[in-house]
């Protein structure tokens, strides 16, 4: 598998993970203006600033949960947290694979990129479907992010302008256990 995130990455990808900023700052202010605020305010997860040296994700075993924020019309809620599941991380075909659980799973490669993130470019699965679609098949389940790790143990993958129902998903992890 080529390690470069940028030949593996489609056109909209990269340019959803360089407009990553202003999908959060816009995601923010809509939360804000339903509420949210303190919500907000209140945890680091929602911090587009915090960032620690060292992402190092190991492999291994953890709790993943998917917070969807601002909505991409009126029918969707505001500041949706998802259940945490359990999600992997798993070193394949020379770069780490994140498998997440849920009725919305999230399958792919973890790139390096710097100190203090790393790309996540993979797909998005839904329900019973028993395996994940090939990246760069469907642009409607490509998913690009960035992993950053935001405390001791805890870390948080940023999804700018998924496909569906949000402007912008943080799906945080921390170790299982």
């Amino acid at each position: 598998m080529d390690v470069d995130w940028q030949r593996v990455a489609t056109g909209a990808d990269r340019a959803r993970l360089r407009d990553w900023r202003n999908a959060w700052v816009a995601a923010l202010a809509i939360e804000r203006a339903a509420g949210h605020a303190a919500v907000l305010a209140a945890d680091p997860l929602f911090d587009p600033d915090r960032s620690v040296e060292g992402v190092a994700l190991p492999p291994g075993t953890y709790h993943c949960r998917t917070v969807k924020l601002g909505r991409h019309h009126d029918a969707t809620r505001p500041l949706v947290p998802g259940r945490w599941n359990p999600c992997t991380i798993a070193p394949e075909e020379g770069v780490l694979t994140l498998r997440t659980g849920g009725t919305q799973r999230l399958v792919g490669h973890l790139f390096d990129r710097t100190d203090a993130r790393e790309v996540f470019l993979g797909t998005l699965v839904l329900g019973d479907e028993p395996r994940a679609m090939v990246y760069g098949g469907d642009s409607k389940r490509d998913v690009a992010g960035v992993l950053e790790r935001i405390g001791e143990r805890r870390w948080r993958l940023v999804v700018p302008y998924p496909a569906f129902e949000s402007m912008l998903d943080l799906v945080e992890i921390a170790p299982a256990g």
